[in-house]
């Protein structure tokens, strides 16, 4: 007899996640990532794991925005979009500020203050 339970269980433990992160670098830059593991990422980043990353000479640097995905083309389409976002719009997702964020997605033509 099949345990539906422990099935879904057992897939549910083997679900892999990916989280798309944004750091405060020791400069006052962000910079964003993708991981599966964001603790062993974050520590990576303060040790200087890679010499050739944006934040081998910016640390340490902190986490400001930490989202999970379970689907991985999503979590890679949000880090390339939040890549290309100005630091003002990342701070209104870091913060919450939906009014910000959506200020700030305007096209810069149409803005007005």
């Amino acid at each position: 007899m099949l345990d539906l339970t422990s099935t879904i269980n057992n897939q549910f433990r083997m679900q892999k996640y990916l989280y798309v992160y944004i750091l405060k670098c020791n400069d006052n830059t962000y910079y964003t990532g993708i991981t599966n593991n964001p603790e062993k990422r974050i520590k990576e980043h303060n040790e200087g794991f890679n010499n050739n990353s944006y934040t081998f000479f910016r640390r340490p640097v902190i986490l400001m925005y930490c989202e999970l995905f379970i689907d991985y083309s999503l979590a890679i389409r949000w880090e390339n979009k939040i890549k290309k976002w100005s630091r003002l719009k990342k701070e209104g997702l870091i913060n919450n500020d939906w009014q910000k964020l959506k200020y700030y997605s305007k096209s810069k033509n149409k803005r007005t203050i």
